[in-house]
């Protein structure tokens, strides 16, 4: 999937249940199934969550939390399977209710994978929390460790009684035992010696440009409060719901102390040529392996998750190469450096080296310098003032007679370090880039195809890597572990798995097959027609492409036309108007002109074939004046795909195509024959939900959301898409449900729920009883406030079309981003295993490595192609239909079958995965082609641009984003 920029990873130890409230609360009361009447006339916006409402309000106020009087004890790993049927756990005074789980799922084949959750165990401490405050302040995490490790170093044995602390590089530090004092102030000082010394640090400090310094800093230690270690156990048993996140935070830091020290970081994630295979990129640029690591709490008590960094984060593990500034700027820019450079090549080069550290060795000895800029004159002209008698003299001459070096890169400009008024400048040619240094910038395709070939790991190397990075942490001998009383275990656990069973699909009955029993989550359109094939009676095409030639395009739409055709649709021959070509500097234009020609015939296009452009950068201008200002519906085409008119790319086309213009391409056979259990029983409206939001970087464009709806009861195939702009990187979606004040008529209700309701009616003519709310990208940390606001939005928006009007809510989040993998327990069983190595698809895991009370789940619902699979965490918020959890989990793996795009199961539910499509589209509508990862926004001026432009009504009442 492509570049999303969520926000903290979802089993992010520091993210969990951060001023997320749990409490039991009474039942929930499920509304009585009402009959399908049509909605009323809209009435007042429907009353807040909480008001006076026959609907149980999501936030309630428990009974304060009861202390314990079970004596503290180890957090073992023998915690055993939970029992369902324990006490209710103690409630918060911030209780949302979380559904505990129904009890665990039971079909499907049963089977056993490992996960990387290595089990942890913690001995009886006592632990305290104590503030860190560093005067004058320092900014720099590798800095800040390097101060608290100078003062470990020199009072350990004195001022603090022998406590060996864990520090975050923030704020909190953390000891096994109280300190001998309340709050106490401390002087180091820190020389540049201590800076590159520093393993941690030697990455990101540099040296003095001049002679060793020497800064003096005060660091105050005050106590903050003590840790109970007696919550977690309580949490881990059940007996109470609020994760106590100060435990989970103070272990999980003193597990990070030592890699902290030794490797670079990146957010929760280490990176180092320690760590193994490193090479190069290009452009001077190398990678660097890295591992993530994360404290979590499951059933089977704590465990350490360890994985490989994020596939999509290319820039955390891209550094640049420690080379000379003239190797660097030859190779990134491929420039003769013989020649003297052009402005914008200069400009180029500026840009570039601006603000990374180069070292110059004089002998034995490196100093360090920062770059600031580059001169504007060639080096063989650049003259500077001796500071002894005011001469002035040249940098060439200046080398020569001091140094001896005879530069050869006269051509080129020098590097500047210092300030403006006060500069020193140093030939590239003696310069070398400073090793450790991460490269920020945005990679090149090439460079991003490099990067993730060389991380792309088949399971087996995956698990061995994993290992790999267990054995060389060596957590049981680390000090900081020892001295906290934390052991990991050595191996990865068995954790019990089941393979669902594939769903059955119904094709039309006039195709030679019109069943299909997917096989290792694929199967294909051999003798197959379409469940409901569209009809398109006006279309033509377009050719932005000089490389196809005249009769390319009517050839090829020849074959696409016959291919849809036998797959079910109908689908007239002749074009509407004929087939042009057009230039592809002009594609707004020759698009317009085109929509005032078919307008001239007095029709409608129902389908634009469009072949692009033979260079990137169109897609998006094409989308967005098609589908917000002239109203058609189009399918793109790449130019060296419409060349050659292979069948299985006719094929996938035809899949799109059909979907753009109505047509179903199969459904569920049970889904046919009205037999999905929580599915066909009543009216039930299936949602999606995400929020994409702009690269780093890009202050002043909004953050984009996207809800997809089925409208097609009881088949659910078709889903309408909706789309808004909201503020800046704001993760809770803000026009769920809205209200205008309209001239003349008061107070109008509004919003994308309510839409969707709507549009359900008018295609089923039955209001939903049942809306399942599927809400991708969220993080847990973010799990209360999303849920609270977005269930509310929802409430309203029902109630604003029928007075009582109350649908049974399920609410569930899908999380992609997100570190646990599962391996088979034998690699060489070939019944266990799928082509690539990975665990089948339907293999499913609610036990020992999930929650240990809510209802949650992994699921790996497709078969791998390449590298790891990563399974979908979905973890339900909010629920009102009593899922069973085999209820919930085969309705979820059926769903993943039914993607109009391809005849493969995929690996996130369909309306979540539409959701995503439809916001990343929208993207396209404000931003042109910046949605592929430009590093400024359109908006300018850091004003966040909302005016998001409309869909029009025609391509809104189809999938027009797949």
């Amino acid at each position: 999937m492509s570049h999303r920029n969520k926000p903290s990873p979802s089993d992010s130890a520091a993210g969990r249940g951060r001023g997320r409230g749990r409490g039991p609360g009474p039942a929930q009361s499920v509304p009585a199934v009402r009959p399908s009447v049509p909605f009323a006339p809209p009435a007042a916006p429907g009353p807040a969550i909480g008001s006076s409402t026959s609907t149980p309000p999501l936030a309630a106020v428990a009974s304060a939390s009861s202390s314990s009087s079970m004596a503290p004890e180890a957090v073992t790993a023998g915690v055993e399977k939970l029992a369902l049927q324990q006490a209710a756990p103690l409630s918060s005074s911030k209780a949302l209710r979380i559904p505990r789980r129904p009890g665990f799922g039971t079909l499907g084949q049963k089977i056993q994978v490992r996960a990387n959750h290595f089990l942890v165990q913690v001995a009886d401490r006592d632990l305290h929390h104590y503030d860190v405050a560093i005067t004058p302040e320092v900014t720099a995490k590798s800095i800040r460790r390097i101060l608290v490790n100078l003062l470990v170093t020199k009072y350990l044995k004195t001022n603090l009684g022998n406590r060996i602390p864990a520090f975050d590089g923030n704020k909190n530090l953390y000891t096994a035992g109280r300190l001998p004092f309340e709050s106490q102030d401390f002087v180091i000082k820190l020389s540049d010696d201590d800076r590159k010394g520093s393993s941690a640090a030697s990455a990101s400090a540099s040296g003095s440009a001049s002679k060793k310094r020497e800064r003096e800093f005060k660091i105050t230690i005050r106590f903050a409060a003590k840790v109970e270690l007696q919550n977690l156990i309580q949490f881990l048993r059940c007996q109470q719901r609020e994760t106590p996140q100060d435990t989970i935070q103070a272990l999980d830091v003193a597990l990070r102390a030592l890699p902290s020290e030794k490797y670079n970081i990146s957010g929760r994630s280490f990176f180092s040529p320690l760590l193994g295979q490193q090479g190069s990129l290009g452009g001077g640029i190398e990678y660097w392996r890295g591992y993530y690591q994360s404290l979590r709490p499951t059933q089977m008590g704590l465990s350490l998750n360890i994985d490989y960094p994020y596939s999509a984060d290319v820039s955390a593990r891209s550094y640049y190469e420690p080379i000379l500034v003239t190797d660097f700027v030859e190779k990134h820019f491929n420039l003769d450096l013989s020649r003297r450079l052009s402005d914008q090549d200069r400009v180029k080069i500026k840009k570039a080296l601006r603000g990374i550290k180069v070292e110059v060795r004089n002998n034995e000895n490196i100093r360090g310098y920062k770059v600031t800029g580059i001169s504007k004159e060639p080096l063989y002209e650049l003259m500077f003032t001796l500071d002894d008698n005011a001469t002035k003299k040249s940098v060439v001459q200046y080398f020569h007679e001091k140094y001896g070096i005879q530069l050869r890169y006269l051509n080129l400009p020098a590097i500047q370090a210092g300030s403006d008024a006060k500069p020193a400048y140093l030939p590239m040619e003696v310069c070398s880039i400073a090793s450790g240094q991460r490269y920020t910038k945005r990679l090149t395709e090439t460079q991003v195809t490099a990067l993730l070939k060389a991380n792309c790991q088949r399971p087996q190397e995956r698990e061995n890597y994993i290992k790999q990075i267990a054995r060389q942490n060596n957590f049981n001998n680390d000090k900081y572990a020892r001295e906290f009383g934390i052991s990991v275990a050595a191996d990865l656990p068995l954790v019990d798995a089941r393979v669902l069973q594939p769903p059955m699909l119904k094709y039309h009955d006039s195709g030679k097959e019109k069943m299909v029993n997917p096989q290792m989550g694929a199967w294909n359109m051999i003798n197959k027609k379409m469940y409901g094939g569209g009809t398109v009676q006006h279309w033509t095409c377009i050719n932005f492409s000089r490389r196809v030639n005249r009769d390319v395009p009517s050839q090829f739409c020849a074959e696409l036309i016959s291919m849809c055709v036998s797959k079910g649709m109908i689908f007239k021959r002749e074009p509407l108007i004929p087939i042009i070509s057009a230039q592809p500097n002009a594609i707004e234009r020759a698009l317009a002109e085109l929509h005032d020609k078919c307008k001239k015939t007095g029709k409608n296009l129902d389908l634009l074939i469009i072949i692009l452009p033979d260079s990137k950068g169109s897609y998006g201008t094409i989308k967005r004046k098609c589908e917000t200002e002239l109203g058609i519906v189009s399918q793109c085409c790449l130019p060296n795909h419409a060349y050659q008119m292979k069948k299985q790319y006719l094929e996938n086309v035809s899949l799109k195509i059909n979907v753009k213009v109505g047509g179903k391409n199969l459904v569920l056979r049970d889904a046919d024959l009205h037999n999905i259990p929580f599915l066909s029983d009543m009216p039930t409206l299936i949602l999606g939900a995400d929020v994409t939001h702009p690269q780093p970087g890009e202050d002043s464009a909004p953050s984009i959301a996207a809800v997809v709806g089925s409208i097609d009861w009881p088949l659910v195939t078709q889903y309408r898409a909706i789309v808004s702009a909201q503020m800046h990187r704001q993760e809770i979606i803000q026009d769920l449900y809205k209200t205008t004040v309209v001239p003349n008529k008061g107070i109008v209700p509004g919003g994308m729920i309510r839409e969707l309701l709507m549009a359900f009616y008018k295609k089923t003519n039955r209001k939903p009883d049942r809306i399942i709310f599927y809400r991708d990208g969220v993080s847990e940390g973010q799990f209360s406030q999303v849920l609270l606001h977005e269930m509310d939005a929802i409430r309203q928006a029902c109630a604003s079309l029928q007075a009582g009007y109350q649908p049974r809510v399920t609410f569930v989040v899908v999380q992609k981003r997100h570190h646990t993998r599962f391996f088979p327990a034998d690699h060489r069983r070939r019944d266990q295993t799928d082509k690539s190595g990975n665990i089948l698809p339907g293999t499913v895991v609610d036990t020992k490595i999930c929650h240990p009370w809510e209802h949650d789940f992994y699921l790996n619902s497709h078969a791998g192609i390449q590298g790891t699979s990563r399974p979908t965490h979905y973890h339900m918020l909010f629920d009102e239909n009593n899922f069973t959890a085999d209820g919930f989990q085969t309705l979820t793996n059926n769903l993943c079958y039914t993607y109009a795009r391809c005849t493969r199961s995929v690996s996130i539910v369909p309306p979540a995965y539409y959701a995503h499509l439809a916001a990343f589209r929208a993207r396209y509508y404000i931003e042109g082609e910046m949605s592929e990862g430009d590093s400024a926004s359109r908006g300018g001026g850091g004003r966040v641009m909302l005016d998001l432009p409309a869909v029009k009504d025609n391509v809104k009442e189809v999938m027009f984003y797949c």
